[in-house]
């Protein structure tokens, strides 16, 4: 059985503690321990852009990732001990979506819709426009609206649509069809030749549900809603990958199950044998 491991975090409320539940102490230590090991490379999945994933990595103390799939699954970088370098391979592989046209042209197209106002430059990228909408909207009518507009011109969109409680704005993300998370990852299995018995995803959220409920090994953490684990279960069983789902329910000694802690439960779930590998000491990631 193969040793190399290909894992794949979520970042808010997945390796960050950045939900209403406790965190198990040192869990992120004994994360950055395990993760450092040469037999892993390390991925990191999240909607935010580069500087909030940069943000996260300081703010958080994480380990630095080989590779960053960003911006809701429009970017993917690989990262060295001196820059990010944006894959080129994966705008190619999700631009056709667009029917050639740029992000300019798609906010030309969605211009007269009026409950749509375009979020800071630094939210958007060549492959994702991302509005706010007023939380009073009606969103169904309103993503309808948006996907008529854009199905006369042949685009092939993803609308994605979330709240930000704090700020009480509705978000809107317009995405090319195909960039995904779970395309993603399997675009990351594939260029750095990783089956998926090499490969475990760990998510909290609907949005990671697409990788949660496919062949890929995959872990919900304990602190994701009931509403989460019961659509996960379901969609999971739906496609009869039900064996390749688990949730985190605290199973290792010392720890709650909630954010990295799941992570690494779900990791040892799925290849036993790195239970040994969760309190070695810490060596150098390669960069």
């Amino acid at each position: 059985m193969s040793n190399r491991l290909l894992l794949c975090c979520d970042l808010d409320r997945t390796l960050l503690p950045n939900g209403p539940q406790p965190e198990s102490p040192g869990a992120r230590e004994r994360f950055a321990r395990f993760v450092s090991r040469p037999e892993v490379t390390l991925v990191y999945v999240s909607g935010r852009h580069r500087e909030l994933v940069e943000q996260a990595i300081s703010c958080y103390a994480l380990p630095r990732p080989r590779y960053v799939i960003g911006d809701v699954g429009t970017t993917i970088f690989e990262v060295t001990a001196r820059d990010w370098r944006l894959h080129q391979a994966w705008q190619d592989e999700i631009a056709p979506d667009w029917a050639g046209l740029t992000h300019a042209d798609i906010s030309a197209l969605l211009d007269g819709i009026r409950l749509l106002q375009l979020q800071e430059t630094a939210k958007q990228n060549v492959h994702k426009l991302s509005y706010y909408v007023p939380l009073h909207a009606d969103h169904v009518a309103l993503l309808d609206e948006v996907r008529q507009c854009l199905v006369k011109r042949n685009v092939n969109a993803s609308l994605v649509w979330s709240i930000d409680e704090p700020a009480g704005k509705g978000l809107l993300d317009v995405l090319p069809l195909r960039a995904n998370k779970l395309h993603a990852v399997e675009f990351l299995m594939q260029l750095c030749d990783f089956s998926c018995s090499e490969t475990v995803f760990a998510g909290d959220s609907g949005n990671d549900l697409p990788v949660l409920s496919s062949a890929i090994p995959a872990v919900l953490v304990a602190n994701a809603s009931a509403e989460v684990r019961a659509a996960a279960r379901q969609q999971a069983a739906a496609l009869g990958h039900s064996g390749r789902l688990y949730l985190a329910t605290g199973a290792l000694p010392g720890m709650n199950g909630n954010y990295s802690a799941g992570v690494l439960e779900g990791v040892v779930h799925f290849n036993p044998r790195t239970v040994a590998w969760l309190d070695q000491p810490r060596t150098d990631q390669a960069g």
